[in-house]
């Protein structure tokens, strides 16, 4: 005998919590984003007034964030289209390729600072040091701004964290202006501009892998680092009636959306569906794991499963369980 619960869509709290979260990133990435592309302007013309290919360059730079948290934000809009026959999840997806063009996109910007300062090497141009410093200084600020704004809404959205991290190698852009506008305004020192570059390249290339990694994970279907998948099991398999469970697997649909799909099978004379174990099963997925899309199949056939139904040896007999990759 088996018995199948499929659930629609995704529990009214976990619905709400992933909308709030989603309105507030909406939010903080809008703000950002004027930030941005209002002093973007201000450098334009501060790098144009001063002579300095220096605040050039962190306006072209400033573009490529403005340029990434436009994206995010289409994402995010485009991924609030209700589901169709077509595509039964919407367009949810679109965040996570939003987030893998910001992370290539670093990868290009940091390609394009290294060979501008090695460029600098040879032709260092001569510009005036004192006003140089001061935009510097302003764009500083206005990064740490828009850093402030997106560091929590990043903690749980990847195409935020593409986004953040575009600051953050700007922000560390700033840094090098400000450097760079003392040295040139104090000592004269017109080489510490494309030294400094070298650096920030370096850093971006760093801050673009960590999040190309995470991305990637995703794409591949992964199980979320924030939910241990033998203690979902476990956690499971300690209700009454379960014997074990298998075929799992846990995945991020989007950023703040992961889904879940298993089968469980019972002692064959156990009455689940007057239990109401179904709805346990599910309040655990969804209270202790923050699941938010689940899919479980009961199975009462004892012929389906021949491992070791031991709770402690879980890890030990995950391998051996058919069609139990996490993906």
């Amino acid at each position: 005998m088996e018995a199948t619960h499929r659930l629609d869509h995704d529990c009214d709290h976990s619905h709400d919590h992933s909308a709030h979260l989603r309105d507030s990133s909406r939010r903080s990435l809008t703000a950002a984003l004027v930030l941005i592309v209002g002093f973007m302007c201000v450098e334009v013309v501060g790098g144009i007034l001063s002579g300095s290919l220096a605040l050039l360059a962190d306006a072209g730079h400033m573009l490529t964030d403005a340029a990434s948290i436009a994206l995010a934000l289409m994402a995010m809009h485009f991924g609030n289209r209700a589901a169709s026959a077509r595509r039964t999840f919407g367009y949810r997806r679109l965040e996570i390729l939003a987030a893998l063009a910001n992370a290539l996109t670093l990868w290009a910007v940091s390609v394009w600072v290294v060979i501008e300062a090695v460029q600098r090497f040879s032709a260092t141009p001569e510009v005036r040091g004192g006003l140089m410093l001061v935009i510097g200084a302003a764009g500083l600020l206005v990064n740490l701004a828009a850093a402030w704004i997106l560091h929590r809404p990043a903690k749980h959205n990847l195409n935020v964290e593409g986004a953040f991290q575009h600051v953050i190698a700007d922000l560390l852009g700033s840094v090098a202006v400000v450097v760079s506008g003392v040295l040139v305004w104090a000592y004269g020192w017109h080489i510490a501009d494309p030294i400094l570059s070298v650096l920030i390249g370096v850093l971006i290339v760093v801050s673009a892998w960590r999040l190309l990694t995470k991305v990637v994970h995703v794409l591949l279907e992964g199980a979320p680092d924030h939910i241990d998948v033998h203690r979902l099991c476990s956690a499971f398999e300690e209700e009454d009636g379960v014997v074990t469970v298998h075929d799992v697997h846990i995945w991020t649909l989007a950023p703040g959306y992961d889904a879940l799909t298993a089968h469980v099978m019972v002692e064959p004379d156990y009455p689940a569906e007057n239990d109401g174990l179904l709805d346990r099963l599910r309040r655990i997925a969804y209270e202790q794991f923050n699941l938010q899309h689940v899919t479980l199949q009961l199975e009462r056939s004892t012929d389906l499963c021949q491992e070791d139904h031991d709770v402690g040896s879980l890890e030990s007999r995950w391998p051996e369980i058919e069609g139990s990759r996490v993906g």
